[in-house]
């Protein structure tokens, strides 16, 4: 299995919205993508509670039965075009995949 894990902040303002709906936008369209892509085990966009000065804006923990899942994922037309609106909105994205 392989953890997929994101992180990204988010522009103030973007796309005509304020950054605390894009928020919300992006959680739910990241969710959504659980039941559309195969090879997902888990998934959970989340945003935090009152975060500290270093936290991020949003975060995406997942879980892919597989490294030809995550690669799947990737170009997968929904999470294509999840990603090209995240780019649209965030100012800064780190990631993390592991084997487990």
């Amino acid at each position: 299995m392989i953890k997929h894990i994101v992180m990204w902040n988010f522009a103030d303002e973007a796309e005509g919205r304020e950054k605390e709906t894009n928020l919300a936008d992006v959680r739910d369209r990241l969710a959504g993508l659980k039941g559309l892509v195969p090879g997902i085990v888990e998934l959970e966009p989340v945003i935090p509670v009152d975060p500290f000065e270093h936290s991020y804006d949003l975060v995406l923990y997942s879980v892919f039965s597989s490294p030809e899942a995550l690669k799947a994922y990737a170009t997968h037309p929904e999470h294509v075009q999840v990603a090209t609106f995240i780019r649209s909105v965030a100012t800064e994205r780190v990631c993390v995949d592991y084997e487990v």
